[in-house]
């Protein structure tokens, strides 16, 4: 028995002994891990290229199987080197001799499970391991502002077709219509529906495009319908939309319609039973209403036929040589005539002869070119050398090059899009913080890794890989999408490459292939389970049940889970998970546009977070926890969590980029605090005071990077005459500058902004001499004036304001005239807004140089001046907007902050 003890002890001493030479080792053994990573990944690219490319199936399938083994292998490092990062190498060094002894007590478990991962990896037991984890894979494996960039696309060689469908849509009988406009893929259908639609949609009351996916469901169609419509009536849609049936849904659309003239879009559309599907709720009003419908199958329109006047376009004929070469150089953005320089047009010939003039393929390659180091011939000589050793027989192969032509840390950004549904128009800062988590974009330093990813998404617009839906004035994207070409390809490679798997109905339900990186759920099903070793981002598309929620937290979401994105945006999610505290790999986590109430102090265990987003949710508190999250960038609230933080502990989050609005009403500690965050890019300062003036500049002052800057007064602290003209200079990157606030004097320091986009003033009661001193500021592209000018003319002088696209003026009691001298004043505005100007009877003299203007509101304006600007503005290019109502000789004295309020979003 002795011997037996003995025995045992010695062989718990060998087994300590190898444990201990493992952690000894593992530090260099990490860094030969790290060491080959991109070695790995290339050689893995490689590997899955060869397969798709094989013609053979017995070979792709070989091919496919080593891919898969070497994507695993690759899958297994990159995990074990961010476990040992985050569980071994960030951890804070201890302060003291106890803090050491539990430290080493916390990592020892973890120290020594990582050790004999890295020897699985790199050992013998590396094959076992993969062939263990196969199976167990096979056994649970089973798919109003629209931006110039998208719909003012030059419309090369459809002057004819354009000319028609709008005659169409304008003129013909009182009878409802449906026009349909028929086509190959990439001849141009969407790019010609959508410029006329936009040319005429402001004819009709009631206006809407809805894209159809190839396998619609007719509640999710009309559910899409009246969420457009009521946006475009400025309603809320019913709060039991997602639950209402098929006959309450078409019920809700015919009274949105009812005795309105509408013209819809609809876009994309495969099934021949789509008019059958959706006719009944849209009602002929015998008031020329309008549908458009494009299609690649000829017999959708033969189905309209049945029950409505059908009108067809056949888009058939590609550009002719000489479009397609004025395309062609557009997009390569030789010139911004499109002219083709005599040195470049043999060459762009020979370009031009694989895209066959398809109008979708001069895109893409004309992106591909923007994008040489020289517009010159030889540059595109040895461009055409490598596109025509492509076997590029079609649109598909195209995108395909330019795909493989993409830097790598912008592939894995384009494949990100797969994990939407076609179609889905992806908020590009949501976007953006999600490549971020996913370890897609390397430092550039100075720069943020946001601002560096912004710069990945500009260059996959400019290539032309990725539309922008919606832009600001400031020319900042808000809204992006693929087309749906791209998107096909996108959705291949994500499943070829393991990049991710979609759970979803329709054809956009993947297939597993047993090694799932990411997870997009968007099914209403039971959800299935799912092999869940390897995922490391879970995004939830559409509203649950929250029974279904149960589900996912059972079946999918683990202890352990090393996740880096959970988003549940617009879910429906009811309350937080209840093992959210366990997931501490997590840097993105998004509860935006769920009905949770609270946020538990576990929150604060997520010590690797760099972005929570709670804003469009009832979460009105924040736990005091919060402030161990040294990494977080982005604190992303509604507004009245500002009263529940913890100000004095602020300080130490010096990661902060964004964070709620700061309330100065108590004390100037919250201030203060915030001036220790010196990576913060967007302030909003509430109830302030001339009290805590040097304060708050000081604090200012220390924000190097400071982009947005807001501050406002409030109720009787905005009587109080402030002197801001004494303070420190803001940073000259400030873009974007809101002052609500009675000012002695304009400051001197605004003026010298030079990269000021945004400035809003409310109550600063501006004086002639005091708006003179603005005219140097060049970059400004948006500016309102709110109770904010005294004198009785506003003068725009030749030269001024140059990039000014948006400006609003607003209850300024003593205005009475306003002049625009010539074509060199605001030649950029496209947005004019007058509002509340009660002594404003006449319109502004030289409206008729504002070339660019595109639409003229003009809400709560006395009569004189409404009847004036009805009879000028009848046939101008611009549209009016008389608002609500019109005042009749008089004005409301109520001021509408909704259109002063910068907000900095």
């Amino acid at each position: 028995m002795e011997a037996g003890v003995v025995k045992s002890a010695d062989s718990a001493f060998l087994l300590l002994w190898k444990a201990f030479l493992k952690m000894k080792a593992l530090p260099e053994e990490v860094r030969r891990i790290k060491r080959e990573l991109g070695d790995l990944r290339q050689s893995t690219d490689e590997a899955d290229k060869e397969a798709e490319a094989e013609s053979d199936d017995r070979l792709r399938a070989e091919k496919k199987l080593t891919s898969m083994q070497s994507r695993e292998e690759l899958f297994l490092k990159e995990d074990v080197i961010e476990k040992y990062d985050i569980r071994i190498e960030n951890v804070p060094p201890p302060a003291n001799f106890f803090c050491k002894a539990v430290h080493c007590f916390r990592t020892l478990i973890p120290l020594i499970q990582i050790a004999y991962q890295v020897e699985c990896i790199r050992g013998k037991n590396s094959q076992e391991l993969r062939s263990s984890t196969s199976e167990e894979n096979q056994r649970n494996s089973s798919h109003h502002y629209l931006s110039d960039l998208e719909t003012q696309e030059e419309v090369f060689g459809l002057v004819g077709p354009t000319k028609e469908l709008r005659r169409w849509l304008k003129d013909g009988g009182e009878e409802r219509t449906v026009i349909t406009v028929v086509g190959i893929p990439g001849v141009g259908k969407t790019a010609l529906a959508k410029h006329v639609f936009y040319k005429v949609h402001d004819d009709f009351v009631c206006h809407a495009v809805i894209r159809v996916s190839q396998r619609y469901t007719v509640e999710g169609l009309l559910r899409d319908m009246i969420r457009k419509l009521c946006k475009e009536r400025k309603e809320d849609p019913p709060s039991n939309i997602s639950e209402m049936a098929r006959d309450s849904l078409e019920e809700k659309v015919r009274n949105l319609l009812h005795k309105k003239r509408y013209v819809i879009l609809f876009d994309d559309v495969w099934n021949e039973n789509f008019w059958k599907d959706i006719q009944s709720a849209l009602f002929d009003n015998k008031n020329k209403s309008r549908i458009i419908i494009t299609t690649r199958k000829e017999r959708v329109a033969e189905f309209c036929k049945t029950s409505s006047i059908v009108k067809v376009y056949n888009l058939e004929k590609p550009l002719s040589e000489e479009e397609s070469l004025k395309l062609l150089h557009k997009k390569a953005r030789y010139g911004s005539d499109g002219n083709c320089p005599n040195e470049l047009k043999d060459v762009s010939l020979e370009i031009l002869r694989k895209c066959k003039g398809l109008p979708l393929a001069i895109v893409f390659v004309g992106g591909l070119l923007s994008q040489l180091r020289e517009q010159s011939e030889p540059e595109w000589r040895n461009f055409i050398q490598n596109f025509s050793n492509r076997n590029l027989n079609g649109i598909a192969e195209i995108i395909g090059f330019s795909y493989d032509d993409l830097p790598i840390n912008l592939r894995s950004c384009l494949l990100y899009f797969g994990m939407y549904p076609e179609g889905y128009e992806i908020k590009s800062d949501r976007l953006v913080r999600q490549w971020v988590a996913e370890g897609f974009v390397t430092s550039d330093i100075p720069k943020s890794l946001e601002e560096v990813a912004n710069e990945y998404l500009l260059g996959l617009v400019q290539r032309n890989l990725v539309q922008v839906s919606s832009i600001s004035f400031e020319e900042k994207f808000i809204k992006c999408r693929v087309h749906d070409l791209i998107h096909d390809m996108i959705r291949r490679k994500v499943k070829n490459s393991c990049f991710g798997e979609y759970i979803g109905g329709g054809h956009d339900q993947s297939e597993s292939s047993g090694l799932v990186r990411r997870l997009t759920i968007a099914t209403n099903d039971v959800i299935r389970s799912t092999q869940t070793s390897f995922i490391r981002s879970i995004i939830i598309i559409g509203k649950q049940k929250e029974s279904w929620f149960i589900q996912l937290e059972s079946k999918i979401l683990k202890h352990d889970m090393p996740l880096k994105v959970l988003d549940y945006e617009d879910s429906g999610l009811p309350c937080v998970p209840k093992r959210l505290g366990k997931l501490i790999y997590l840097r993105y986590l998004s509860f935006r546009g769920t009905p949770i109430e609270s946020l538990p102090k576990s929150i604060g265990k997520l010590l690797n977070l760099e972005t929570l987003d709670i804003r469009e949710t009832k979460v009105c508190k924040i736990p005091k926890e919060i402030t161990k999250l040294r990494k977080l960038r982005h604190l992303l609230t509604p507004k009245c969590v500002s009263s529940s933080i913890e100000w004095k502990d602020i300080g130490g989050m010096t990661m902060l980029q964004k964070i709620p609005q700061v309330r100065m009403e108590f004390d100037e500690v919250a201030i203060r605090e915030v001036g220790k965050l010196k990576q913060l890019r967007d302030l909003r300062v509430l109830y302030f005071n001339g009290e805590h003036n040097n304060v708050l500049c000081s604090s200012i002052a220390e924000m190097e990077h400071l982009q947005a800057l807001c501050i406002k007064t409030s109720g009787n602290l905005r009587q109080e005459v402030v002197d801001l003209n004494n303070t420190t200079l803001p940073n000259s990157k400030l873009k974007k500058l809101f002052l609500d606030m009675k000012l002695e004097r304009l400051p001197n320091w605004i003026p010298q902004l030079r990269n000021l986009e945004r400035l809003t003033l409310c109550y600063s009661d501006l004086t002639k001499d005091q708006w003179e001193s603005l005219k140097d500021m060049r970059s400004l592209m948006v500016l309102s004036l709110t109770h904010a000018y005294k004198d009785e003319k506003l003068d725009f002088l030749p030269g001024r304001f140059p990039k000014l696209r948006k400006l609003i003026l607003s209850n300024l009691s003593n205005l009475t005239s306003i002049v625009i001298h010539d074509d060199t004043s605001l030649p950029s505005l496209e947005y004019f807004e007058l509002t509340c100007l009660e002594k404003l009877k006449s319109v502004p003299e030289g409206i008729q140089h504002l070339k660019k203007l595109k639409c003229l509101d003009v809400p709560s304006m006395p009569t004189e001046f409404v009847e004036e600007i009805d009879r000028i503005g009848k046939n101008q290019h611009w549209t009016i907007n008389y608002g609500l109502y019109v005042i009749r000789g008089t004005y409301s004295a109520s001021l509408d902050f909704h259109h002063c309020n910068l907000l900095l979003c």
